[in-house]
């Protein structure tokens, strides 16, 4: 890529979109192409296929996706597959279709099977049964992984894939019903602090792994990846993460006291806890030359922060 390269960032507005962009703007990139939902409905091929002809983008990041924690995932099954087969399918073709020069297709960690040696390398995709509360989405993020694997094979083209951490960071969501576990928590916390309530309720036991990474950081490694590294069809993939876990316990507790909270937290058992654990093994980044840089306080600092500003405008 070039600074001048016309740019397409598929979900610009959201939080790894919008993340993308910023890395790329703050490095002198300035050709961006953008459309917001409204204007461009990713679920219409037709529509895809017409932007696509006419806009001419050299370089894409597909960062467009349907997206929820347990609670999302369990309850609409249904439109996470549909829906995130549909984006990704449409948007993959129109790229083979008008000779994009290079694609990124954002999966996610949840496509590993659930029962895995930790950390979780590229090469364990596909060789068991995936974790049951998300496993809609996960199957649509392997497709995709799929379909970028297959057109490079038969059409040459460059498409690449990388699969983020559990990422967290400005534009997050923060819906007690759709978001994942770091918002809510967060939101969570400052609520309980703010209506002086004596107890804070987090799902499950506390004792499930995860690791998390600031989006900043995650688009950083993106945006690397597009201007430096060179796929072959043996690398279907690589993971983008920090290498590092906590509990969510530990979590529960750091962001206790990030937000200022001073009361109790319980633990409601009869929630389900997910994946027990799910590190990423990020040997492949780091040997291409990346490596994380926002550690998870300072983080977790910026986030609440900026959450906080949010609420006072």
């Amino acid at each position: 890529m070039n600074h001048s390269s016309k740019i397409y960032i598929a979900g610009h507005r959201g939080m790894v979109g919008s993340a993308i962009k910023r890395n790329l703007e703050s490095k002198g990139y300035t050709n961006f192409i953008s459309r917001t939902h409204k204007e461009l409905d990713l679920i219409n091929q037709q529509a895809v296929d017409d932007f696509f002809k006419i806009e001419r983008p050299e370089y894409v990041f597909l960062a467009a996706a349907k997206v929820g924690g347990i609670l999302a995932n369990s309850t609409y099954p249904a439109e996470f597959i549909y829906d995130n087969l549909v984006i990704e399918a449409n948007i993959i073709h129109a790229a083979y279709l008008y000779g994009v020069k290079k694609f990124l297709f954002l999966g996610s960690s949840c496509i590993y099977p659930k029962l895995v040696p930790q950390p979780l390398k590229e090469e364990y995709l596909l060789t068991g049964e995936l974790e049951v509360t998300n496993e809609a989405y996960a199957i649509a993020k392997i497709a995709g992984i799929k379909l970028c694997k297959h057109y490079n094979q038969q059409y040459g083209t460059n498409f690449i894939s990388v699969m983020p951490t559990n990422l967290y960071g400005p534009n997050d969501n923060f819906d007690l019903k759709t978001s994942h576990v770091m918002p809510a928590l967060i939101r969570k916390f400052y609520e309980a602090k703010i209506n002086k309530e004596p107890e804070v309720v987090v799902w499950g036991t506390g004792t499930p792994m995860r690791e998390f990474m600031h989006v900043d950081d995650m688009a950083d490694a993106c945006v690397y990846l597009m201007e430096n590294s060179n796929y072959d069809e043996t690398r279907e993939f690589i993971n983008i993460g920090v290498g590092k876990d906590i509990s969510i316990r530990e979590l529960a507790e750091l962001i206790k006291s990030i937000t200022g909270y001073e009361g109790n937290i319980v633990y409601d058992i009869s929630k389900p806890d997910g994946t027990l654990r799910k590190l990423l093994d990020v040997t492949k980044l780091h040997s291409l030359g990346w490596k994380d840089k926002i550690s998870l306080k300072d983080g977790i600092k910026r986030v609440f922060d900026e959450y906080q500003k949010n609420l006072e405008e």
